[in-house]
């Protein structure tokens, strides 16, 4: 095998280890998108009970 050759698997040996670290870094730092619960129930479970329009200002200024 000529060292072109050699240098040139390397090169490719060395790219797709490189490019399976950063596809396991990458799932190892997301979630799938079917495991968190939709934006309705995320902002309703977030500001459960702090509906500002219970209150009536209009009432209230008299």
């Amino acid at each position: 095998m000529t060292r072109p050759r050699k240098v040139f698997i390397a090169a490719v040996v060395v790219f797709a280890a490189a490019l399976l670290y950063a596809s396991y870094d990458i799932a190892t730092r997301t979630t799938f998108p079917g495991s968190k619960p939709q934006l309705k129930e995320r902002i309703k479970d977030k500001w459960a009970g702090r509906d500002s329009v219970k209150r009536d200002s209009v009432a209230n200024s008299r």
